[in-house]
C-alpha cells in the first residue's frame, strides 16, 4: 500500500495450518520504490507486528490492510478459519503497531479476509469453507458490514460473522470451484473488478486459477458478476430502453390477421418465426451503414453478436480481450469514427476502432468503448458510446452518472 511517498508491504511468515502449524508472524516493511531497478529500491528491516504461539485459538497470517479514508487511521485484519480474525491498528507513518493496541475478535469461519470502505460502510470480506482439495474444496467468500471499522460485522439479515454470519460474494460457478482471497480494484467511477482464486477450475485439470470479475453493488452489498465472454445481444439504451440498431428501411412482415372479436379458437397456435436475415440484407446498403435507437422489435438490424479478439498483438484490458461487434449473422462491424461517431462498416478488419472495450458497471448496466478513435494516438480511455438522445447514438466522454452512458445487453434467444 502506497502511503505518502512511501511503500508499505505488510506479510504473513510461516503459520497456516497443516505442516505449519499455527505459531504465526505478521511483518511490515517499507520501500522507496516498487521498481528493482532504482538505486532507491531497497527493503527496510522488518518488523513483527502480531504473532500467534501456535496453542492458541488463532493463526496469525493471511493480513489485509485498510488506511481509513475518513480518519487516516491504518488497519489490519488478519486470521484462519481455525480461530478467530482478528483487527490491530498501525502507525500509518511507521508501520508499527500503535502503542496499547489490544487486538480485537471480530469474525470466525473464514480466513484471507479484506477491509474496505465505501458509502459511510466498512465491509469485511473473508473465505469461507474448506480449501486446498482442489475439485471437493468448498471456498466462497463472505460479507458483513459495519458502520464501525471495528465491527460488529452483521450480514444482510443481521447476523454477526463473529457468529458465523456472511452474506454470499461469490461461489462456484462456470465450471470452475471454490474462490477465495478477495481482492479489489477501482477502475474508474463506477467501474470496479474484483479478483480471487478459483480452488479448481473444471477446464484447466483442476487446476488452481486466477479470476476477475466485475464487482456490483446491490443495495449495498458487494457482488460479483459474470465474466463476460460475448453472445448475441440486443444493445438497449439506459436511457430510454430504446435498442442500437442500423440505420436502414423498417422491412414489414407478413402476417394473416385475425379479427379478435372472430377467433377460431379450435385451431391451433402456430410459432411465427422471427424475421429473418436474408429476407432484409439484400435491402441494406452495401457501404458504411449509420447508426440509430429505435424499438426493440429483435429484427436482424437489432441483433449483434460480439465475439472477443484473441489474435496476437491485439492486447486487451483488465479482465478481458477486446472484442469486435458485428451484425448476427453477417461480417458488418461496428466502428468509431474521427469526429467521435459510429459507423458499421462492410466487413471486420481488426482496426483499432472496430475494437470494443466492454466493462459492467456497478450498478449492472455496461459502458462500451472502442480502443482507439481515428486519429488519436493513445488508448481511448474515455469515449463511450453514448445515448446523446433517445434516437440519436454517439460516442461522448464517460459519465457514470448520467444513464446517456450507459447500457444494458440483452441476450436474444430464438
Amino acid at each position: 500500500m502506497k502511503i505518502g511517498d512511501r511503500y508499505l508491504c505488510i506479510y504473513g511468515a510461516t503459520g497456516g495450518g497443516l505442516n505449519g502449524g499455527h505459531n504465526g508472524r505478521i511483518l511490515t516493511m517499507w520501500n522507496k520504490t516498487l521498481d528493482p531497478k532504482s538505486p532507491d529500491f531497497k527493503w527496510t528491516e522488518a518488523i513483527e507486528v502480531c504473532s500467534s504461539d501456535g496453542m492458541e485459538d488463532q493463526d496469525a497470517i493471511d493480513p489485509g490492510l485498510l488506511l481509513d479514508p475518513q480518519t487516516g487511521r491504518l488497519w489490519v485484519c488478519y486470521g484462519t478459519y481455525f480461530g478467530t480474525i482478528r483487527l490491530i491498528e498501525l502507525d500509518p507513518s511507521t508501520g508499527y503497531r500503535m502503542k496499547g493496541n489490544i487486538e480485537k475478535d471480530i469474525a470466525i469461519d473464514c480466513e484471507a479476509t479484506d477491509l474496505i470502505y465505501r458509502d459511510g460502510w466498512y465491509y469485511l470480506l473473508g473465505t469461507h469453507g474448506t480449501c486446498c482439495d482442489g475439485v471437493n474444496s468448498t471456498y466462497n467468500i463472505v460479507v458483513g458490514r459495519s458502520r464501525s471499522v471495528e465491527g460488529p460485522y452483521l450480514d444482510n439479515v443481521g447476523r454477526d460473522m463473529f457468529h458465523g454470519g456472511g452474506r454470499m460474494v461469490i461461489c462456484a460457478g462456470d465450471n470452475a470451484t471454490g474462490p477465495g482471497h478477495f481482492g479489489r480494484t477501482v477502475i474508474d467511477e463506477g467501474v470496479e473488478i474484483m479478483s480471487c482464486h478459483f480452488e479448481a477450475d473444471f477446464n484447466r485439470s483442476g487446476r488452481s486459477v486466477l479470476a476477475v470479475r466485475p464487482l456490483l453493488w446491490k443495495n449495498g452489498w458487494p457482488v460479483a458478476g459474470e465474466h463476460f465472454k460475448g453472445g448475441t445481444y440486443a444493445l438497449l439504451s439506459e436511457r430510454r430502453g430504446y435498442s442500437l440498431e442500423l440505420a436502414v428501411d423498417f422491412v414489414r412482415m407478413y402476417q394473416k390477421r385475425e379479427r379478435f372479436w372472430q377467433l377460431d379458437l379450435s385451431k391451433p397456435v402456430v410459432q411465427i418465426a422471427p424475421q429473418p436475415l436474408d429476407s432484409v440484407v439484400g435491402t441494406w446498403p452495401k457501404g458504411d451503414i449509420a447508426l440509430r435507437c429505435g424499438d426493440y422489435m429483435f429484427r436482424p438490424n437489432q441483433l449483434w453478436t460480439i465475439t472477443p479478439v484473441e489474435t496476437e498483438g491485439v492486447g486487451g484490458y483488465l479482465s478481458n480481450p477486446y472484442f469486435k461487434i458485428t451484425i448476427a449473422g453477417t461480417d458488418r462491424a461496428l466502428a468509431a469514427t474521427a469526429n467521435l461517431e459510429l459507423i458499421t462498416t462492410p466487413e471486420f478488419t481488426g482496426a483499432d476502432e472496430q475494437l470494443w472495450r466492454i466493462e459492467q458497471l456497478v450498478d449492472g448496466t455496461y459502458r462500451i468503448m472502442p480502443k482507439r478513435i481515428p486519429g488519436q494516438q493513445d488508448v481511448n480511455t474515455s469515449y463511450v458510446i453514448y445515448s446523446a438522445a433517445d434516437s440519436t447514438p454517439t460516442l461522448a466522454e464517460y459519465d457514470f452518472q448520467s444513464d446517456n452512458s450507459k447500457w444494458n445487453l440483452r441476450p436474444f434467444c430464438k
